[in-house]
């Protein structure tokens, strides 16, 4: 069902400022750091466009947009703290500090901000529950400096929006190709705001919700899972022309040994006793390891696992010809 846009008074930022963040918090693992939205606000310089020193739209303004949207969508309960990963952070020092060298600088001479970053924002009272595991709804983004050129005058900025669920169990998220706008390019915060809430609005819940649950109902076995397994590594080996006609699969080797460690050696998601696996779980494994990504390409390379698994499951239940599986001895 898509979101409708309700008319009630949106949260007050004292109850958003008071709510703490999960405990378990981590939906990115690979080369980050968690910092504070007030770290942001108060400790980061603010990267401009050297030609006409006209500002970027900075970190703490886009997550404020991001939440101030997600509280006029979701008014009736509470939208949590940002949980904020960075990496990649640029150092400087202030004028005084020339020729001072690195190891004495003090605290107050030294300047950061950072090229990267990724955040998200549960709403807890919008959940639901898939195999007894309870799914709390998610609204995020990632940015990265790197993708502008801060060496011209001020262009487009480009952001990463996406709304999907959180599995409070190992906090991978779940994102579907409707709640995911990867290349969001806007000139203002205003604009950032309205872009985010059609993508919010035009997020098909239910049905992202059904199709997640319907992965219960599909299950291979271990003889299976080492044929996907081993055809997922081949499949980076061969070449374009053989490519075009298989799934784009994004899934790099190292998220593979990643799978198949934690489909050994994961306590909710791994292999049962008789040796099957079903899809959700399988699912699961995947997005696990995609919390591997770097800030900038974690979440496309999510979707792209949302978009795999339920590739893999429409084979399984058509019994058709597919890459990546054996089709005898399946079970439904």
């Amino acid at each position: 069902m898509e979101l409708k846009l309700p008319t009630q008074q949106v949260v007050s930022n004292h109850e958003i400022e008071s709510t703490s963040i999960s405990n378990n918090n981590r939906f990115i693992e690979a080369n980050t750091k968690q910092v504070s939205l007030s770290h942001l606000k108060q400790d980061c310089t603010i990267p401009v466009f050297a030609k006409d020193n006209e500002t970027t739209i900075p970190h703490f303004e886009f997550i404020d947009a991001v939440r101030t949207t997600a509280q006029q969508l979701f008014p009736e309960g509470t939208v949590m703290m940002p949980n904020i990963r960075t990496s990649h952070v640029i150092k400087g020092r202030i004028p005084s500090a020339i020729g001072k060298p690195a190891k004495e600088l003090l605290e107050h001479e030294k300047t950061i901000y950072y090229e990267r970053l990724g955040f998200m924002l549960e709403i807890p009272h919008v959940h639901t529950y898939i195999n007894n595991q309870k799914l709390n709804l998610t609204v995020g983004g990632v940015r990265s400096y790197s993708e502008q050129n801060l060496f011209s005058k001020k262009s487009i900025e480009k952001f990463k929006v996406f709304i999907g669920f959180k599995n409070m169990v190992c906090c991978n998220l779940c994102i579907a190709t409707d709640g995911l706008k990867d290349d969001l390019r806007v000139s203002s915060v205003e604009e950032l705001q309205s872009k985010t809430q059609e993508l919010f609005l035009n997020y098909k819940q239910e049905e992202h919700v059904d199709a997640m649950r319907q992965l219960q109902d599909n299950t291979i076995n271990q003889e299976q899972f080492a044929h996907l397994v081993g055809k997922m590594k081949l499949y980076h080996h061969l070449s374009k022309e053989q490519k075009q006609e298989l799934f784009d699969l994004k899934t790099t080797d190292s998220q593979i040994n990643t799978i198949i460690k934690n489909y050994v050696e994961d306590q909710y998601f791994g292999v049962d006793d008789n040796g099957y696996i079903n899809l959700w779980n399988l699912y699961n494994l995947f997005t696990e390891s995609s919390k591997s990504n770097y800030i900038d390409n974690f979440l496309s390379r999510n979707c792209n696992t949302y978009e795999f698994v339920n590739h893999l499951s429409g084979a399984l239940k058509n019994n058709e010809d597919n890459y990546f599986l054996k089709r005898h001895d399946v079970a439904h």
